[in-house]
């Protein structure tokens, strides 16, 4: 046992009792219930940029979950997508893909429209016809999402300056008007997001990041036009982050991980400030 140290003005009695409340603060702060409980879900098989994501994305969740004081575990089985299993959790993340099956896609709709709450990253969006995944989900995509197929993107993946477009909402408020993102691969839509009177647009492509993307195909390098990379739609608890594709030396055959989507200070804040709206949004 450690001795007293006599402090003048300090009796042990005073040094006691601030020791012992101390110590209760401490155990409160262990037995004090989780905000909310987050679960991810996941594929990462394929393209190595997108597992690269995931790996990153779980690992910084879970540091964020500790925090921040959330729950947060992930699977990669899609079947987990039924209503006994979302009924244990506030937050549904996709980090990649989407899920395929009737059962899966139905169960999902159903827990969003009962108020659950969702983030999406990049692949979560895609679709195209015809393709490994194509737009066989009318819902998901033209009404939840809003953003309809795929269309094009940008490559290689670089950084970009983004516009904040709403200053106002709790994932936005703490960002400065324009910040440079991590490098990513930025899709543009089959739908003008601006003409959906359900979807509030949080971030676009800033025109000073213009020429974006370095090709070397002409059509992988936007010069010009308005391309939104974060909204919600205001009918649901969500919110889709078209961030989520690491660059992967891909040209030497190394398949070194030349970028990474998390440690950038203001995204991150993007990010987590979002996740906190959604697990502290009430249910319907």
């Amino acid at each position: 046992m450690l001795p007293f140290i006599k402090i003048p003005g300090i009796t042990k009695q005073v040094i006691i009792f601030c020791i012992a409340l101390f110590s209760s603060a401490i155990i409160h702060a262990q037995d004090s219930p989780s905000l909310f409980k987050v679960i991810g879900f996941y594929t990462a098989r394929n393209d190595r940029a997108h597992i690269s994501f995931v790996h990153e994305a779980n690992n910084w969740f879970s540091q964020m979950a500790t925090q921040y004081n959330f729950v947060y575990d992930s699977t990669n089985n899609w079947n987990n997508l039924n209503t006994g299993f979302l009924s244990g959790y506030q937050v549904v993340l996709f980090l990649d893909t989407r899920p395929d099956s009737l059962p899966q896609r139905d169960a999902f709709r159903k827990y969003m429209e009962n108020g659950g709450a969702w983030m999406g990253f990049h692949f979560a969006g895609f679709a195209l016809t015809p393709s490994a995944y194509p737009q066989n989900w009318d819902w998901y995509h033209n009404v939840f999402l809003g953003s309809g197929q795929y269309a094009s993107n940008t490559w290689r993946p670089t950084s970009a300056i983004l516009r904040v477009e709403d200053r106002q909402h709790p994932s936005t408020r703490n960002l400065p008007q324009t910040f440079t993102s991590s490098p990513n691969e930025w899709y543009r839509w089959s739908n003008d997001l601006r003409t959906n009177p359900a979807i509030d647009i949080l971030l676009s492509i800033d025109s000073s990041s213009f020429p974006l993307g370095t090709g070397p195909k002409p059509h992988e390098i936007w010069h010009h036009g308005y391309y939104p990379v974060a909204w919600t739609n205001k009918k649901y608890n969500m919110i889709y982050l078209n961030m989520g594709h690491n660059d992967i030396d891909y040209e030497n055959g190394t398949n070194k991980e030349l970028s990474f989507t998390f440690y950038n200070k203001i995204q991150d804040k993007l990010i987590i400030d979002g996740l906190l709206w959604l697990g502290r949004s009430k249910k319907h």
